[in-house]
């Protein structure tokens, strides 16, 4: 379905932040590893986090549910043999169970979404798994991939950080399950340092030890570890949210975001810092960000690699800045649903945008005047571009058109219902 989103240039009201898909992927992770049972409160909803449930459900894990939170019995070190795993379009739940098949004994990944992830590369996470003996079978690293393994085994691993942080995440959650002791050195550099910090707090949480180096690069596991069944709290989710809080940048606004925790891990949550940058009128107390938006901004200058999820909201608010605005060390957006940089870019240029691109770099001629709008754009099956493109649209002159926007629902699926709460003019059509 698409999304019409006509310009709307004032948003008011008050929504809770959607739970954290990335926190809610890992504490279902952890507790499907753990013997015995874990209770999850406040889980998320979406693409991703389901495609999780389904997997471990798969893998043997007993998965009970209720409006507020989510009780498992994790099956441990010993997952169900299962012939095929369907992750749908959600690459970090891939990757992380792609090292957790290795403890089975022939698994597929099957490819349901070839235009999507199946165009995504898994090379390195590959190589990683068979330098500990697993045997793969794979498209030039996409989807399907055949994992044959059983009896991982644990020790000396490289694996390269360069184009994801997942890779290295998905061995970190494997490695304490084997009988040896790991050391994991990561190659070329590490993408995203702030979302591993995510994966050893929850894995920390989980009671196991993994001795990191300083810079991330280092890791000393010890093996024949156990995964606590433990209770979690999922926090509110910040790469969600600054779509949200850039639409009430850039219109006029009173908007409040309950359940964004000011001392969260979550890199995104530097989104609030850049709007303040920007000069948008807002407070961050008690877990509350309130916006009082008059859509006025300033050009800002960000290292994007320190918030990877937030970058196109901010960018699609510096679409509005005066001035010049530049994210930079941002190449790893063009390993996700979509080349983010590219792709993304070549839509908001359709809808009157002055941007240009660099290979790692995101380049924002601002236009306080606003942009032209009135065209169908292309989402590209891609949940933050959809986002993105729809904060556009509210300062747009004229109506945008985003093809297949229900493809939001992947990380936050009553994204357009929380506009709507806010008064934004956005409607559904076939």
């Amino acid at each position: 379905m698409d999304v019409i989103v006509t310009p709307t240039p004032t948003l008011q009201g008050e929504i809770q932040a959607l739970s954290s898909k990335n926190y809610t992927t890992r504490y279902l992770l952890v507790a499907a590893l753990a013997d015995g049972t874990s209770t999850i409160y406040y889980p998320a909803h979406s693409e991703d986090s389901d495609a999780m449930r389904r997997c471990i459900r798969d893998l043997g894990a007993i998965v009970e549910e209720d409006d507020e939170k989510i009780v498992i019995t994790g099956f441990g070190k010993t997952p169900k043999a299962v012939d095929q795993l369907d992750v749908g379009n959600a690459g970090a739940v891939l990757r992380f169970l792609m090292a957790i098949a290795s403890l089975c004994p022939d698994v597929t990944f099957i490819n349901r979404y070839p235009d999507s992830l199946g165009k995504r590369p898994h090379n390195d996470l590959i190589e990683a798994l068979g330098q500990m003996g697993v045997k793969i079978e794979h498209n030039e690293g996409k989807l399907p991939i055949r994992i044959q393994g059983g009896a991982p085994k644990g020790g000396k691993i490289q694996v390269s950080g360069n184009v994801s942080s997942q890779f290295l995440s998905a061995l970190l959650f494997l490695t304490p399950l084997l009988p040896e002791d790991s050391e994991i050195e990561v190659l070329h550099d590490l993408k995203s340092k702030v979302v591993v910090g995510q994966t050893l707090e929850v894995l920390e949480q989980a009671g196991i030890v993994i001795h990191a180096s300083e810079d991330l690069m280092h890791y000393r596991v010890p093996g024949n570890q156990k995964y606590e069944a433990k209770k979690y709290v999922v926090q509110g989710d910040y790469p969600g949210s600054a779509a949200i809080l850039a639409a009430a940048a850039v219109t006029n606004s009173d908007v409040i975001v309950h359940r964004l925790a000011e001392n969260s891990k979550q890199g995104e949550r530097a989104v609030v810092d850049v709007l303040r940058m920007m000069e948008v009128p807002l407070t961050h107390e008690n877990g509350i960000v309130h916006v009082k938006g008059n859509g006025k901004l300033k050009a800002v200058e960000f290292d994007g690699d320190k918030a990877t999820d937030a970058v196109l909201a901010m960018v699609a608010a510096a679409v509005f800045a005066e001035g010049t605005s530049r994210f930079y060390d941002v190449e790893n957006l063009r390993y996700k649903e979509c080349d983010r940089i590219t792709d993304y870019l070549n839509e908001l240029r359709k809808a009157g945008a002055n941007v240009e691109e660099r290979q790692a770099e995101i380049i924002v001629h601002g236009r306080p005047e606003g942009v032209e709008g009135g065209v169908e754009i292309n989402a590209h099956y891609d949940h933050r571009v959809i986002m993105a493109l729809t904060v556009v649209g509210l300062r747009a002159k004229n109506p945008i058109r985003i093809r297949d926007a229900h493809h939001v629902a992947k990380s936050y699926p009553i994204y357009f219902d929380h506009l709507k709460a806010l008064g934004a003019n956005v409607e559904w059509v076939e």
